[in-house]
C-alpha cells in the first residue's frame, strides 16, 4: 500500500462499536472483494471491500473477518483469516500479510490461514444461533455482479438452514456514518492531496489544453503524494460538457472563453475526498459567468451553515432549494410565474439544479450513513450545488467536504482549496 500505516486502535474501536449492537449468540462474517477479471489473464486492480477494511484494516484479497462476542473460547471472539503466503507467492506477486503482520494491522490476536476457515467456522456455528450477513443495501447500489459476499451467503444458507439470519448493514450504516478522529484525519489528508492537484491545474490550464491532459496532471500529483489515484472516475468537463452531470469522456479541447467544471478527488488509505471547482480556461470569468459563479458560491455557503446536529437530510434539501430558487430569480433564469406554477414534486429550480446538494462521504465516495434520522456530530457530508445552463454553454458546480460539529458551523476539510473567483483569477494569471 502507498499510504502510511494506520494505528490498529482505530479498527479495534470500530469492531467494539459493531459488536456492541450484535444479538446474543451471533456471528458476523465479512469477506474481502474478489479480484475482477477483464479478459485473458488481465484483471482490474484490487480494491478492498470497505466494510472489512473498516473493521480490520486488512487491505488484501481473500481475507475473512469473523466476529463472535459470545464465543466460549475467548480467542475465537475476533478472528481474521488471511491467505497463506509462501516464497513462490512472494516472488511472483509480492509479499502478503504474515500472521504477525495481520495482528499488527488489525489488532486481532487470532489469525488463521484461509484454508482453515470452513473447519473453524463450522465449529463456531455449533455455538451460535444467528449469523449476520453483510448485504449491500446502499440507496444508490445497482450491483449486477455476484460478489464473494453473495457466494458466501448462498453457501451459508445451504449449510446452516436452522440458523437465524440478521443484517450487518443497519449497524454499519449507523456506525460508519459517524467518523472517528483518526478517520477525519485520513480524510483531511485525502483533501490536502486534492488541493495539491488543483493548485497544479491552476498553473497548467491554458486555452487549447485537452481535458485528458488536466486529468493526467491531477493523477500525477495524487500518486506522488501517496494516493492510489482518483477516489472515483474524474469529471473534467469544459464548455457545454459541464451540463452532462456524469461526463467522464474527458476528451475535448478547452477553448478560450469557456469554463471547465472539474469534479475530482484523491483517495488516501481507501478514504475519499470529493471536490468540484469550476475555472475559466483563459484565466478570467466574463460578467455573466461570474454572476452565476457567485450565485452558486452563495448557495454553497448558505447550505453549509445548515449542516448542524439535528438537521433532517430531506428537509435540508428543501431549504437549499428555496435558496437556489431566489438566486435563479435574481439571475433571470426563473420568473415569478415559474415558481408560482411549479410542481411541488419537481420544483422550478430543478430545471437548472437537478441533483441533490449533499451526500455522506468517507470510505466510499457515496458513503454509508443514516439519512432518515437527524444528523449527528462527526458525520461528513459533501456540499455541492450547481447551476447548469445549456442554452448559455456552461455549467457551474462547487463542492467541498465538511464535518458536522457539536455546535456551530461544520469544519470544511477543503478550506484551503481556492474557491473565490478573485483568488482563482489571481492564481491563474500570477
Amino acid at each position: 500500500m502507498k499510504y502510511d500505516p494506520i494505528p490498529s486502535s482505530l479498527f479495534v474501536k470500530n469492531r467494539k462499536k459493531f459488536m456492541a449492537q450484535m444479538r446474543p449468540k451471533s456471528i458476523a462474517v465479512f469477506n474481502s472483494n474478489d479480484i475482477y477479471p477483464i479478459s485473458a489473464d488481465s484483471t482490474m486492480p484490487f480494491k478492498q471491500h470497505r466494510d472489512i477494511f473498516y473493521l480490520s484494516g486488512a487491505d488484501q484479497e481473500e481475507t475473512i473477518l469473523l466476529l463472535f462476542p459470545d464465543a466460549l473460547n475467548v480467542k475465537h471472539r475476533e478472528v481474521l483469516f488471511v491467505r497463506e503466503t509462501n516464497e513462490h507467492i512472494a516472488v511472483w506477486e509480492g509479499a502478503k500479510l504474515t500472521k504477525e503482520q495481520a495482528t499488527m494491522v488489525s489488532g486481532i490476536e487470532t489469525i488463521y490461514w484461509l484454508n482453515d476457515f470452513d473447519k473453524v467456522f463450522f465449529d463456531l456455528m455449533t455455538e451460535a444461533e444467528t449469523i449476520y450477513f453483510n448485504t449491500n443495501e446502499h440507496y444508490r447500489q445497482a450491483v449486477e455482479t455476484q460478489t464473494r459476499e453473495d457466494r458466501f451467503i448462498e453457501k451459508c444458507k445451504r449449510d446452516f438452514p436452522a440458523h437465524q439470519w440478521a443484517k450487518s448493514n443497519p449497524i454499519l450504516q449507523e456506525i460508519r456514518g459517524i467518523k472517528e478522529p483518526e478517520e477525519i484525519e485520513l480524510m483531511q489528508q485525502a483533501c490536502n492531496i486534492t488541493e495539491k492537484g488543483f493548485r497544479r491545474i491552476l498553473e497548467f490550464t491554458k486555452p487549447g489544453v485537452w481535458e485528458y491532459e488536466l486529468e493526467a496532471e491531477y493523477l500525477h500529483e495524487f500518486i506522488r503524494n501517496r494516493s492510489q489515484g482518483f477516489a472515483y472516475t474524474p469529471i473534467i468537463a469544459s464548455g457545454n460538457n459541464a451540463n452532462v452531470l456524469h461526463y467522464i469522456e474527458n476528451n475535448q479541447q478547452c477553448k478560450d472563453g469557456d469554463l471547465i467544471l472539474m469534479d475530482v478527488g484523491a483517495e488516501y488509505a481507501n478514504y475519499s475526498s470529493d471536490m468540484t471547482r469550476t475555472i475559466p480556461v483563459g484565466g478570467r470569468f466574463n460578467k455573466r459567468q461570474r454572476e452565476v459563479y457567485e450565485a452558486v458560491l452563495r448557495v454553497k455557503n448558505e447550505a453549509t451553515k445548515m449542516l448542524v446536529p439535528g438537521t433532517i437530510w430531506a428537509e435540508y434539501h428543501e431549504e437549499v432549494g428555496k435558496v437556489m430558487t431566489s438566486e435563479l430569480l435574481n439571475l433571470g433564469l426563473l420568473d415569478a410565474a415559474d415558481v408560482n406554477n411549479e410542481n411541488p414534486d419537481w420544483p422550478a429550480y430543478k430545471k437548472y439544479f437537478m441533483h441533490g446538494t449533499s451526500h455522506h462521504i468517507g470510505l466510499d465516495t457515496h458513503d454509508y450513513g443514516a439519512l432518515k434520522t437527524p444528523m449527528k456530530a462527526n458525520m461528513v457530508f459533501t456540499v455541492e450545488p450547481g447551476i447548469y445552463i445549456p442554452e448559455e454553454g456552461f455549467g457551474i458546480r462547487l463542492e467541498d467536504d465538511v464535518v458536522i460539529q457539536k455546535s456551530g458551523e461544520p469544519l470544511n476539510l477543503m478550506r484551503d482549496i481556492p474557491i473565490e473567483a478573485d483568488e482563482l483569477e489571481e492564481l491563474m494569471n500570477g
